[in-house]
């Protein structure tokens, strides 16, 4: 069980979204408190009211609405009654046994999970305080639970998340907010990723980018991110998202923190990934590139080549949906770099040894032309350079200063 305690100003924001959750028919209003009514009987706004009440006793306080998501691991079964007494006794546990609240169980996800929907404002104006209350009651009150409901325990594990249970934002025919949101909270709590980009490998598979802009942009300056939309061809479409927008706020700050931590998770899932990558290349020697993607995907790693806008390879990321667990092949192993499995895969036709050997052909045959000879020598010079370049999201283009003919 993992249970999670966010707060925002705006009471009318959380409601919707947990309401509009029923419209669409991926969630039920389960239970209510302290409203003096059954949840089928009340309209959205007897709902919203019923909240409203309590918030006006504070005017002063900026922060008044709660949201929480309970999550149970997606092996269990829990019926509609047992997800009644579990919220309820959490809720009890954690101080809100008078609180008004609304319990919504979603079916959105491939594990059972529902959301409660409160505020911290009493019924005498003061407040219910959230510092530290994840760590303290809210930890306490889940291991009681967890023993007391006989539920998986939390520690030492996350909920296991497949891709195939999360589905693809599509621009145009999904919410992009919503969609956005879904996608990029799961991935955070669920995937062992050290870097921006291997986080967008595995946001990739789902058709969303984290983005911090160019270089010379605002937004790079600032530290800021935005979550956009790509298209069939991998390229961003769409309004884009701010990190601080979204629930959880997966901002570059917060997910720093992750990285260490996910450092030392990801280590004992790293032999299953150079097993499969060997496996994958067995005996043959005729290997292609969209062979060993086949290969791997069936193994449930998702690979990605990084190429830049001549179709050169400089980089691959690995993503394990079994294990949850993101590589460079550079991390895994001399041997899993890009360089040296580009050399091991055949078909590729802008491998750099290619090139350079194609390149000096044009200089000796051009002996007679000094000023082709001169460029292409430069040509051969920024090939045998192959500087590497930090990129933003896995698929974009490696950007260089372009030498100017003499």
């Amino acid at each position: 069980m993992v249970a999670r305690i966010n707060s925002a100003k705006r009471m009318l924001t959380i409601l919707n979204y947990n309401e509009n959750k029923v419209k669409e028919g991926t969630a039920k209003c389960i239970l209510e408190n302290s409203f003096g009514r059954p949840v089928e009987k009340m309209t959205f706004n007897q709902k919203l009211n019923g909240f409203e009440a309590f918030m006006r006793m504070n005017k002063r306080a900026k922060v008044k609405a709660v949201h929480i998501s309970i999550n149970f691991h997606p092996d269990e079964k829990l019926h509609e009654q047992k997800l009644r007494d579990i919220a309820t006794d959490y809720m009890d546990k954690i101080g809100f046994e008078n609180q008004p609240y609304l319990v919504y169980q979603h079916y959105d996800a491939g594990h059972p999970h529902i959301h409660v929907v409160t505020t911290n404002i009493q019924l005498d104006g003061s407040r219910i305080l959230l510092y530290n209350i994840g760590r303290n009651q809210s930890s306490k009150a889940r291991l009681e639970l967890e023993k007391k409901y006989n539920l998986v325990k939390a520690e030492g594990r996350r909920l296991e998340v497949n891709p195939e249970e999360i589905r693809k934002t599509t621009y145009g025919k999904t919410e992009t907010r919503r969609s956005i949101s879904n996608v990029v909270g799961k991935v955070v709590q669920s995937y062992y990723f050290t870097s921006l980009p291997e986080f967008n490998a595995v946001l990739r598979q789902f058709n969303i980018v984290a983005d911090r802009g160019t270089e010379e942009s605002r937004v790079f300056k600032h530290r800021g991110l935005q979550y956009r939309i790509l298209d069939k061809d991998g390229d961003k479409i769409g309004v884009p998202i701010k990190a601080s927008h979204i629930p959880n706020k997966p901002t570059i700050a917060r997910l720093e923190k992750l990285y260490a931590g996910n450092e030392r998770l990801r280590l004992p899932h790293k032999a299953r990934i150079t097993e499969c990558v060997e496996s994958a290349f067995g005996r043959s020697r005729t290997l292609t590139k969209a062979a060993f993607i086949d290969i791997l995907k069936k193994q449930d790693i998702y690979v990605l080549f990084r190429e830049n806008e001549t179709g050169r390879i400089y980089g691959i990321t690995f993503v394990d949906n079994q294990t949850k667990a993101v590589f460079n092949g550079s991390d895994l192993g001399k041997p899993y770099a890009a360089k040296a499995l580009t050399e091991r895969l055949t078909g590729l036709n802008t491998g750099i040894t290619r090139q350079i050997d194609v390149v000096n052909t044009v200089v000796t045959n051009s002996n007679d032309n000094q000023g082709a000879s001169i460029d292409a020598r430069h040509l051969v010079e920024d090939l045998m350079e192959a500087k590497a370049f930090d990129v933003q999201s896995p698929d974009a283009a490696m950007r260089r200063k372009r030498r100017r003919p003499l």
